[in-house]
């Protein structure tokens, strides 16, 4: 069965934009997912991806930004150009310009990996 790579992926990020990241989360990734943040070593499984997820979104205190420029698709592949900004509970905040590197199989991201230099600053 053939999948409309770049309809999902519109409607994931769309979903993302929309401050409904946990539920794309769920109806988009793959049970065997893996996802990267830049060269750090991969998470792998959809549990393991959701817990980090999870911890990601608790620790934040304000989401001050968040916009997608740009995105492409080709293939099993999509691209998008994100950034944001956001103070963390501990008092740190992240002015961050990422991409986000998907492949897709049978309409599920099965590998997703982040590229970025953040702009940290610490508490």
């Amino acid at each position: 069965m053939a999948h409309d790579i770049a309809a999902l992926d519109a409607e994931l990020n769309t979903m993302i934009t929309t401050g409904k990241a946990m539920e794309a989360f769920e109806k988009f990734y793959a049970e065997d997912c893996v996802m990267q943040e830049n060269l750090d070593p991969p998470r792998t499984g959809k549990a393991a991806c959701r817990d980090y997820e999870i911890g990601f979104f608790s620790s934040i205190q304000e989401f001050k930004k968040g916009e997608l420029h740009a995105s492409a698709v080709t293939g099993d592949r999509s691209y998008s150009e994100w950034t944001f900004a956001c103070t963390f509970k501990d008092g740190s905040s992240i002015d961050n310009t990422q991409v986000a590197a998907r492949t897709w199989k049978d309409g599920k991201v099965v590998y997703e990996r982040f590229y970025y230099k953040p702009n940290f600053t610490p508490a």
